[in-house]
């Protein structure tokens, strides 16, 4: 995989457990004051310490300005994508655009069975999920949305309205069926966290996604590329994922860029996330797009 050159985009994941919440909201006031470009929350609701992640989301905008808000994945299972499409495309009239839709097929099925989903697994999800994407896409852009299958009833619905600017749909994938479907239908990949999909696996997942593309008569670098890192800035190896001072950030997010072809990184701080995220998009961040720009011949 070779850097491809889109352009950069850094985001940080906030904790969505209800008993810190009033910590989360004052991290997103200091996200959107940074200059990140992403205020990413997870979709666990099975978990009973976790709030909604789209209520969150919703609450979060309210309290924000600039920054956007991506959902890190949303569990299509659970979230039927004709009224996930009503929600973002709502959301991104209140916020002039400041929303894209990471979604996944679902990867816990005994969690979203104890909530009343219906747990698909294997193949049977990679199709519930293809036919899903397609749905959100049709929902999105407005007009009569209509599809009747084993996994859907859409009876003519009448999409609206329409949001400022497109809501790119990101998929959450890890197996090959998915990543394929990835490539084939997705507008980008969000890799699992950096200890779930390490770095030296990574290639051979992109080539997956890429040879779909090309298959599908898709040009694979208009795909943005999403990893989820988790770790310490600063420590000293006492943490999982990356762990190190902001050098060793700045070089490996810059060899993650232009060797693996990542073109957002959204950090999921281990500790202090105020320091931590203050570290990210004061110093790592502005000093990964530098670096990158100066490989890529832009000086």
């Amino acid at each position: 995989m070779t850097d491809d050159k889109r352009s950069l985009s850094f985001g940080v994941s906030l904790d969505p457990s209800s008993a810190v919440w009033p910590g989360t909201r004052l991290l997103a006031r200091r996200a959107d004051d940074s200059g990140l470009d992403y205020i990413a929350v997870q979709d666990h609701p099975y978990q009973p310490g976790h709030l909604d992640a789209w209520t969150l989301i919703s609450h979060l905008s309210a309290a924000t300005e600039r920054v956007s808000f991506l959902t890190d994945v949303a569990d299509l299972q659970l979230r039927p994508p004709v009224m996930l499409a009503k929600a973002a495309a709502s959301l991104g009239v209140l916020t002039d655009g400041r929303i894209q839709l990471g979604v996944g097929g679902g990867g816990i099925p005994d969690a979203i069975a104890s909530m009343g989903g219906p747990a698909r697994r294997g193949q049977d999800m990679v199709a519930y999920a293809e036919e899903s994407l397609g749905l959100l896409r049709a929902a999105l852009s407005g007009g009569a949305v209509q599809l009747h299958s084993p996994y859907h009833s859409v009876d003519g619905y009448r999409a609206g309205p329409v949001p400022p600017k497109p809501v790119e749909l990101w998929l959450g994938a890890q197996k090959p069926r998915m990543l394929a479907l990835t490539g084939r239908v997705a507008d980008g990949w969000i890799s699992p966290l950096n200890i779930y999909v390490p770095p030296k696996e990574v290639p051979s997942r992109q080539r997956i996604i890429d040879e779909a593309a090309v298959d599908a008569g898709r040009d694979p670098r208009s795909l943005r590329r999403v990893y989820n890192v988790i770790g310490v800035i600063g420590g000293r190896g006492d943490g999982p994922g990356l762990v190190g001072d902001v050098r060793q950030w700045v070089d490996t997010l810059t060899e993650w860029t232009v060797e693996l072809g990542f073109d957002t990184f959204v950090f999921w701080p281990v500790t202090a996330p105020e320091r931590q995220l203050a570290l990210f998009a004061g110093e790592v961040a502005p000093a990964v797009r530098e670096r990158v720009d100066t490989l890529r011949g832009g000086r």
